[in-house]
């Protein structure tokens, strides 16, 4: 009978495509860097294939890597949860959540709700920033969890949702046919924002910002009252809104991807339960109930985007 696989090599190979780098999971798993890579020889002799590659002087998951991570994910959660099936006090304790407002409005009503009926005894914390200030604060030991904007450029995250990023214009108004056209959007570091203006910079759109907001209830209003057009997820459309497409001078956008960033140090058994929730719950949601031009969402949510950091340092 073939060896059980080591649940403690499992873990520290999560925690390596988690934090992103074989030093940060060291520090996260609470090990050496060189017992972290003598974990992951043997890990690989164990399985009988190679889980990374290098690539110049970054580390990288191979293919048999990718489905090895699904896998562990699988047994490392169980584990959890039959510890926690005996342990009344596991899941006890505080979290404290961060995410951008517009997350907020769509997402985390059902998150809370549902996971506060299953864990009556954990009480979460919800603050509501920007995703550059929510970081700061996960780095300040402020915050536990954060849901923030991916941008691989100026953050390390791992990806639970990742669906379209639309132009929105209000059905009832031509606003989105003026010169130059008023847009409604974050603050200058919102990464929406800055994608939207580049895209319309690279086709010689001509715009102005009239409103500027941290809040997605301000920024649909504009939208809606065709006071302007903005850019949103598709699951943050609402009845009124029409999608802009190229053929209507707005060009195409990159998906709109959620990421989520932990804080090393925190109990693992009540982390893991609130983060593969808030990740499930992600990749189910379903788009807006109603979507643009009033029939109903246009496609099918990309969902959850797995083994989103597939590249790592050593």
């Amino acid at each position: 009978m073939a060896a059980p696989l080591d649940l403690d090599q499992l873990r520290t190979f999560i925690a390596i495509v988690d934090m992103g780098s074989f030093t940060r999971a060291a520090q996260e798993v609470n090990k050496t860097q060189s017992a972290v890579s003598m974990q992951m020889r043997r890990l690989e002799e164990r399985i009988g294939k190679t889980l990374f590659e290098k690539d110049g002087r970054i580390n990288r998951l191979t293919g048999e890597g990718e489905r090895l991570l699904a896998y562990a994910r699988r047994l490392v959660r169980l584990n959890n949860e039959t510890l926690a099936a005996f342990d009344e006090e596991a899941l006890a304790g505080t979290i404290r959540l961060g995410t951008p407002d517009d997350y907020a409005d769509r997402y985390m009503p059902d998150i809370i709700a549902r996971f506060a009926k299953t864990n009556p005894n954990v009480e979460l914390t919800i603050t509501c920033e920007p995703s550059k200030d929510l970081v700061e604060r996960v780095h300040r030991n402020e915050l536990d969890i954060a849901l923030v904007t991916h941008n691989p450029k100026v953050r390390n995250s791992v990806i639970v949702r990742s669906e379209p990023l639309l132009w929105v214009t209000s059905m009832a108004h031509s606003v989105h046919a003026e010169t130059p056209v008023p847009l409604a959007v974050g603050r200058r570091s919102c990464d929406w924002r800055q994608l939207g203006c580049a895209a319309l910079d690279s086709v010689g759109r001509e715009y102005s910002i009239l409103f500027t907001s941290w809040s997605s209830t301000v920024v649909a209003s504009a939208v809606l009252a065709g006071l302007a057009v903005s850019l949103l997820p598709e699951s943050a459309l609402r009845p009124g809104m029409r999608i802009l497409t190229p053929g209507d001078g707005y060009p195409a956008l990159p998906p709109a991807e959620i990421g989520m960033i932990r804080r090393p140090g925190v109990a693992t058994v009540l982390m893991d339960a609130i983060t593969d929730h808030i990740a499930a719950s992600l990749d189910n949601m379903s788009p807006a109930e109603e979507g643009a031009n009033g029939r109903g969402p246009q496609r099918k949510p990309h969902g959850r985007q797995k083994n989103a950091l597939a590249s790592f340092s050593w």
